[in-house]
Formats: C-alpha cells, structure tokens, sequence
C-alpha cells in the first residue's frame, strides 16, 4: 500500500489545494492511487493535462487516476472518455472529507467515474483552509474564491464557480497561527481577491481586510497581495498602501490589454486610462511600488493599432514583471465564437514583443536597485526577495526564512546580487 501522488498543473491556487487534499486523502487513508490537479485556463492546458495523465499511467500501471481542478470541473466528459482515468472529480468534491473516505472505502470496489457537481449552486468557501503552504518562509492564505465577472476570454467561472469569501475573523485568527510558527510574510491568494467581502454581511473590502490583518496580527512582518483588479480597488487598500509599511509594494494587476476596444470586447470593467491612473495614484503614494501585469497578446479582431496600445501600456503604466499570455481558442467562452480570430504566427511574434519589453523594464528595475539597501526575505540559504518580489542572491549563506538587511552590489540575469 503506497502513499497517493499528486501532481499539481496551473496556479498558486491549485498548489494550495493539493496541499490540502494531500491532509484529506491521508486522513481518509487512501493509497494507491494518482491525483492530477488540473488546469483550463487554456485549451493548451487541458492538453497538457491530457498529456501529463497519460504519463502518469504508464509510470503508475497498478495505481488508480484520479483527476480533479478546473478542467474536471469544465469538461469532466473529456477526462472520463479517458482509458487512463478511474475517477473525475469536482472542484467542490475534491475539498469534501466524504469524497476521500468514499475513495478509500471504495478502493475494494467501484466509485461512480464521475462526481462533478453544479458549481455554480456552491455558496460555501470550502472548509479546508491549511496552515499555510509554500517555503518555510513564505504562507499562502486563501480568503477567495469563485469569480462574479463574465471576461470573454475566460472559463474559470464555470470551473470555480460565483465569488465566495473567507469570512475576516477565519482569515485573521489562521494567519495569527502561521506568525506563531514563524512565518515571516503571508500572502493572500484568491481568484478574484479584489471581491472579497461582497458576500459577506456588511459587505466588507479587500482593503478592510487588510487593515484588519495588518492591527490584530502586530507581529506579522510582511503581508503580500497576490494579484488584483485596480477598478475594484477601495479607499482602505489605498490607505494601506499609503501608510502600512508592512504591506508590500508588489501588485500583480489584472491588466489583460491596453486598448479599449478589446478591453470592452472582452468584457473587462477597467478602460486604459483607468489602469494608467491607478499605477500613478499607488505609485505616488508609494514610491517604490511595483507592479507585474497580465497581458493578452492576439485576441480576436485585434489589429496592429490595438496591439500598440497594450505595447505602449508597458511603459505607461512602468511595469515591471509581466505575464504574457498568447491569445489561445478556448471553447465554451464568448471569444471563441468571434468570427475574426487572429493568426497563429501574428499571435506569436506580438507575444514576443510583448516580452521583450518586459524583460527591457526588468532590467530597468534591476539595475535601479544597484546601492540601494532592501529588507530581504530569505527562500533558501543562498536566495531571497526583496519588499518587490525581486530575486537577490547571496554568496555568504543566510538563515533561511530570516529577513535580513544587506545593500545591492549587482546584478546577474534576473536577479540582483548582494
């Protein structure tokens, strides 16, 4: 009787709960068997995990394939026609206890293939929230999940369900354990953080949260926003901004182009001038803030002019760390149906300026930091970041998951030296 395996595809939200199913199939005592938590952000992800179970199977003949996530959620048919799959489950199955004892008494004998549920009739944050995952230095907390918002582009709705919020007392009293563990920083992940709080009574904001978090924890070193949508931003997540030192100057902003025609045809609530304005508005009032961006480069109908305005939206709003997404079909969303899809080749070669410019501004960024002295929290011996999740290494050995104090003497490919 072995251990399960897991195998985690896509986003830091999965990887939190992998962690947590790894505790529930432990404690239910299943064995035997392979968990593949999969992704559908893209078509190109699903293939991937189509490819990754197949793998699987023939390293792991004797063991049972479970598959669960996004793409389970999305189109557990795809998964179930599989030959290589014994079970398909939800993303609410796969945070419910039953669901594991059900696994593991069943493992004798036959569990229905597929138990994949509404998510859409979810009201509940799942009850699975772990002491924090991550290094020995870093937890990450999950206060949201679920999306309200329709973007063309995307399928994560359907694969997360409606916008649910870890209610502030849950979130405030699990981080107080993990800095009575010795976690020096907390990050707050969601997949539409900036909705925190909409379904709670009295409808709080992310920004109350974090003043919340930031006065009841006093001895929590730093606190990290994964990232969020600069239109829902609040006067309070402003305020902290402006005046919380322990709250870091890191946005990662949910971006996704730079002209508004495709921002509406995507169904995005922010217009190009908004998102310039924002980076203006925390960068005055935090001069060292920094942002990193979501970028989508070939989405349908996009023209030359339109893909200028989301190039130039890089230096406008100076970001720093971008993620660049080429434009990929995904079917079940609106944009798939838009009859002026753009070319393959035109999709890869805008990504590809796209990254270049962010790598020119990466650079740009490393090389302001030379003489400059940062607060950096060690990941290992030899690595740490800084207050703007910049990567700095050190020759000399550190304690890990230590903050220490040391002034930048260069820089070495993505990352600073000190």
């Amino acid at each position: 009787m072995s251990a399960p395996k897991f195998t985690t595809l896509g986003c830091r939200l999965n990887a939190y709960e992998t962690e947590a199913m790894k505790e529930l199939a432990q404690e239910a005592g299943v064995s035997d068997a392979v968990i593949v938590n999969t992704c559908a952000v893209t078509a190109e992800a699903v293939r991937k995990a189509r490819q990754e179970i197949r793998k699987l199977r023939r390293d792991n003949p004797e063991a049972r394939i479970i598959v669960t996530g996004c793409a389970a959620q999305t189109e557990p048919e795809t998964f179930a026609k599989m030959a290589e799959v014994d079970t398909v489950i939800g993303n609410t199955e796969k945070m419910q206890p039953e669901t594991w004892k059900g696994m593991a008494a069943d493992f004798i004998g036959e569990t229905e293939k597929v138990q994949v549920d509404d998510i859409m009739s979810v009201t509940e944050t799942a009850g699975h929230l772990i002491d924090g995952f991550g290094t020995r230095s870093r937890a990450y907390v999950q206060v949201q999940n679920g999306c309200d918002h329709r973007c063309t582009f995307c399928i994560i709705p359907y694969g997360r369900g409606n916008s649910r919020s870890v209610p502030a007392g849950v979130v405030v009293d699990q981080i107080k354990r993990l800095v009575d563990r010795g976690y020096n920083e907390v990050v707050l992940t969601g997949v539409d953080l900036t909705s925190w709080g909409a379904d709670l009574p009295a409808e709080p904001k992310l920004g109350d949260l974090v003043m919340r978090i930031l006065k009841l924890v006093p001895d929590l070193a730093r606190l990290r926003i994964s990232s969020i949508d600069s239109i829902e931003v609040d006067e309070n997540l402003m305020q902290a901004i402006a005046t919380e030192p322990r709250l870091m100057p890191h946005l990662h902003l949910s971006l996704q182009h730079g002209d508004d025609m495709i921002l509406k045809r995507m169904k995005r609530r922010h217009l190009r001038d908004d998102a310039i304005r924002f980076a203006e508005e925390a960068r005055a009032l935090r001069p060292d803030m920094t942002f990193g961006a979501d970028i989508i480069a070939g989405f349908p109908t996009e023209t030359d002019a339109h893909f200028e305005n989301s190039l130039k939206l890089v230096t406008d709003c100076d970001l720093t760390w971008l993620h660049v997404f080429p434009y990929s079909k995904r079917d079940g969303t609106p944009a798939a149906k838009i009859p002026t899809q753009v070319n393959g080749n035109i999709i890869k070669d805008r990504a590809a300026q796209l990254r270049a410019a962010g790598e020119a501004q990466v650079q740009k960024h490393l090389a302001a930091q030379i003489g400059k002295t940062h607060h950096i929290l060690m990941e290992n011996a030899h690595m740490g970041r800084t207050e703007q999740f910049t990567e700095v290494t050190f020759a000399a050995p550190q304690p890990e998951g230590q903050i220490v104090t040391a002034t930048v003497t260069g820089i070495a490919g993505h990352q600073l030296t000190a």
